[in-house]
């Protein structure tokens, strides 16, 4: 979430008469994530958020995206809930950007995760990935192995100023995972976005998973991959395989990997971390004048890849 587009009193105004959430009574800009606009919105009805899309979202996305938050929500998965309008559609204009609210959840991030959220954090993973395979919807991953280089070419000049031969080190991996990306493993919808700061607890269990414009049909086990590094590695960038045995253990008490999924995990954790430090690489070289957004450092997900390039089987996640 962040702030890039401002909103007037006066567009709010104009822009709630669609709903039946009566008359706006405060809008705060959300200064966490760096994607789309975002606003706690609070009106005479109670409270929401408000997101404008921005930059990465395409517009022919957004109903997939809407859909699956309503699915998903209709299917029992904790998640926010696209708010109608008066017309019976979720999504329309503001500020001249598309425009959605959502309901609002209670619960907190956990800032510094320990084993047992880990553990709740794979089951509701697993959850989800159990109830998308009955969503209908279709959304291939823009930002998958085949946007990757694509991305990296757009920062291969500049990389080297963030870490002295970034680029090169770039440039290899790509080589390497071309190379031994899996193309038979299962598929299906996933969140592909699910750190701590899109996670809310209420105290250790989960309240809800938040932000799913991310969301598309990919391998089950990279969402997993996506997790372990979001979740696993300490501040000092130190691998604590206990969390990460806590992930699995939760992921596998609703949905068991198959052999070639577990097989796979140090390629997969590769692919996830490089795919984290090329947006944020991206994003640290493209910053945009005047919006309120919290940067994240691509270097952190050097030190990860580096951990994962030494991987060399799933014993080194906790699996056996």
């Amino acid at each position: 979430m962040a702030v890039y587009t401002h909103v007037s009193h006066d567009e709010l105004e104009v822009f709630l008469t669609d709903y039946n959430l009566g008359r706006p009574v405060a809008l705060k800009g959300i200064a966490e994530g760096v994607e789309n606009s975002n606003f706690l919105l609070v009106t005479e009805k109670g409270q929401y958020i408000l997101t404008l899309y921005e930059k990465r979202v395409a517009p022919e996305d957004l109903p997939y995206f809407i859909g699956l938050m309503d699915f998903l929500a209709d299917s029992g998965v904790a998640c926010p809930r696209p708010i109608h309008g008066k017309d019976g559609n979720a999504l329309r204009s503001l500020a001249q950007k598309s425009a959605a609210i959502v309901s609002f959840l209670d619960g907190i991030c956990i800032t510094k995760p320990a084993p047992q959220h880990c553990l709740e954090l794979g089951k509701c993973l697993a959850r989800f990935h159990v109830a998308g395979l009955d969503f209908s919807g279709h959304r291939e991953n823009a930002l998958g192995p085949a946007g990757w280089r694509p991305l990296f070419r757009q920062c291969e000049h500049d990389a080297d100023t963030i870490l002295i031969d970034l680029s090169s080190m770039l440039e290899q991996e790509l080589d390497y995972l071309d190379a031994h990306w899996p193309d038979s493993l299962p598929n299906g919808v996933i969140h592909a976005d699910l750190f701590p700061d899109n996670v809310f607890f209420i105290q250790d269990k989960i309240s809800g998973l938040i932000d799913f414009y991310f969301a598309c049909n990919d391998i089950l086990s990279y969402d997993l991959a996506i997790c372990i590094n979001a979740w696993c590695f300490e501040s000092d960038m130190s691998f604590n395989i206990t969390k990460a045995k806590h992930l699995i253990q939760g992921y596998q008490s609703v949905r068991s990997l198959t052999e070639e999924e577990i097989s796979s995990l140090p390629v997969l954790c590769r692919g996830a971390s490089l795919r984290f430090l090329l947006t944020r690489l991206y994003d640290q070289l493209n910053q945009v004048e005047g919006a309120i957004v919290t940067t994240k450092n691509p270097i952190d997900y050097v030190e990860r890849l580096r951990f994962h390039q030494r991987a060399q089987t799933a014993e080194s996640y906790g699996l056996t």
